[in-house]
């Protein structure tokens, strides 16, 4: 099942048609508190969010629906193509942007690729492993970063980012290569989106610890250096 959160009566209507049509069972809800409220007490496989809602905004629903679930996947609508809302609701854990006006087959097809990489992701939630990178340790079972004994906490995007570089023992990943397997290949891989989280992973994990770790070598992609 499917939120589509939008205060829009023809949009809303529009998109729970198109997920309709390709086999999709979707929710409407109209304004921010009503979703607060469904959010809490229902699961969904993928949740559909306009920013700027009645009652409470895309922006405090993602951040709160984070705090007690970090996996379903979360596309923000937005009226302004602004970086600055972008960085925000990748920060608060949106996994996803499209600004409108956009073509519904742009949207199920986002929708698509983040529904396979969660499937992927629930495939290996039996996985017991421990990464240790450096300072940096990753305990895959929860999910949970530490670094220095000091746990940090990221978005589930941040800690994809950060897994695979870990994994990479020092090794750059091509910028296309991260983007394919973190968002599938039927992204964009010339949007800046690996950019803003790269940006976001080093105010976490580097920034607070006097670290510069997380590297990129211009023309070719990004690699995490340890000392």
């Amino acid at each position: 099942m499917i939120l589509v959160i939008e205060d829009d009566p023809i949009l809303n209507r529009n998109i729970s048609d198109a997920l309709t049509a390709e086999g999709y069972f979707p929710e409407s809800v109209f304004d921010g508190l009503l979703a607060e409220r469904m959010l809490q007490k229902s699961t969904f496989d993928c949740v559909i969010m306009d920013i700027n809602l009645p009652g409470r905004n895309g922006f405090d629903l993602c951040k709160d629906f984070r705090v007690f679930d970090k996996d379903t996947p979360v596309i923000m609508l937005t009226a302004f193509n602004e970086l600055e809302d972008k960085v925000k609701g990748f920060g608060l854990g949106a996994d996803d942007y499209l600004t409108k006006p956009f073509f519904m087959r742009e949207l199920i097809i986002r929708i698509n690729a983040l529904l396979k990489r969660a499937k992927s992701q629930k495939s290996n939630a039996a996985d017991n492993e421990t990464i240790v990178a450096g300072d940096i340790t990753i305990q895959t079972a929860q999910k949970r970063v530490l670094r220095q004994g000091i746990e940090v906490f990221l978005t589930p995007r941040e800690y994809q980012i950060l897994k695979r570089l870990c994994e990479t023992n020092g090794e750059v990943i091509p910028k296309k290569e991260l983007v394919n397997e973190i968002w599938g290949n039927s992204f964009n891989v010339n949007t800046n989106i690996i950019e803003v989280y790269i940006s976001l992973l080093r105010n976490k994990i580097d920034k607070p610890f006097d670290k510069n770790s997380i590297r990129t070598k211009v023309g070719y992609g990004y690699y995490l250096e340890i000392e």
